[in-house]
């Protein structure tokens, strides 16, 4: 069966970046996650996030902006 919930740990691997931002894109509303024992996130819920947040700068998440154009 085709994976439905990742863990964190699985979220911060697809994102390429560790488990604590993505405990902060939890914790300030941008990755919707459900408590099973440990947090977890739907597949579904990740792929929305990815598709909300293409283009922008999320460095910092109280300030997410539009990634500048080069050129």
């Amino acid at each position: 069966m085709v994976d439905m919930v990742f863990i964190v740990k699985q979220v911060s691997e697809i994102l390429h970046t560790n488990t604590t931002y993505v405990y902060e894109l939890i914790k300030k509303g941008f990755l919707p996650a459900m408590k099973l024992g440990t947090l977890k996130v739907r597949k579904s819920s990740l792929e929305k996030f990815l598709e909300q947040s293409e283009g922008k700068d999320l460095t910092d998440l109280d300030n997410v902006r539009e990634i500048e154009k080069v050129g």
